[in-house]
């Protein structure tokens, strides 16, 4: 599998990926957990279809010390007794923020609710920036079928 077109050099694509990239270092520099940040990343890239995203953001959790027990099972959160209930409250969020089209109300109180129990005002802006952006991240990646697996933990910094 090849990409439709080389996104990262053309110059246009490269501006705009310069803003995306600076929001999405903002909501890693906030007070968002590390770990919690990675399986928001996974869960929106699995129910997106990126390869591309989900290669990246597995390798870089395992890199920076996540199981692979969680790694496994983070497209079957629900069942699974390895995430805190911070998580799955952040998973429940992705999952809704990521599917809001397929809910006619969008995101649901009970799961807005449940993040904010978790979560203080920061947190809950980078959770919502960060499920944001990571959706933009893919969108792209789909849309250019941008190949995965050949990603290396650190690669883009």
């Amino acid at each position: 599998m090849e990409a439709r077109f080389d996104f990262f050099a053309n110059p246009l694509a490269a501006k705009v990926l310069r803003h995306i990239n600076s929001a999405g270092r903002a909501v890693t520099d906030s007070g968002l957990p590390h770990a919690t940040q990675e399986l928001v990343k996974i869960r929106a890239s699995q129910i997106n279809g990126c390869g591309f995203c989900t290669d990246m953001h597995t390798k870089d959790a395992a890199a920076a010390g996540e199981t692979a027990v969680r790694l496994h099972l983070v497209a079957a959160w629900r069942e699974a007794t390895v995430f805190t209930e911070a998580e799955r409250a952040a998973l429940e969020l992705t999952e809704q923020g990521t599917r809001i089209a397929d809910a006619a109300g969008g995101v649901g109180d009970e799961a807005w609710a449940e993040a904010a129990k978790h979560y203080d005002e920061d947190q809950l802006a980078a959770l919502i920036s960060l499920i944001a952006v990571i959706n933009a991240y893919n969108r792209i990646n789909v849309i250019n079928r941008q190949p995965a697996g050949g990603y290396r933990p650190g690669q883009f910094g």
